[in-house]
């Protein structure tokens, strides 16, 4: 697991304690259905802070989904 994999882990585990790991990777807000509007909100302001970034508020809706937000957080930091 990446350096960024591992921090996004720990995101979602802080935001939704009772998924399992196998959950917050397969996670989106279709697939986990205590992601609401609330939860998304709670979950950018964590990776913002774990991150030390400011998501672009264009970009939140498309960040539906752990897969997509590792890949904006690659593209965001160069790193991995």
């Amino acid at each position: 697991m990446t350096d960024i994999s591992f921090r996004l882990t720990r995101c979602f585990s802080l935001v939704f304690p009772g998924a399992s790991p196998a959950q917050i990777l397969s996670a989106s807000t279709v697939a986990l259905p205590n992601w609401d509007s609330i939860a998304s909100i709670t979950l950018i302001n964590v990776i913002e802070e774990e991150f030390h970034i400011v998501i672009d508020l264009e970009v939140i809706p498309e960040l539906n989904s752990y897969q997509a937000m590792e890949s904006y957080l690659r593209k965001v930091t160069g790193g991995d």
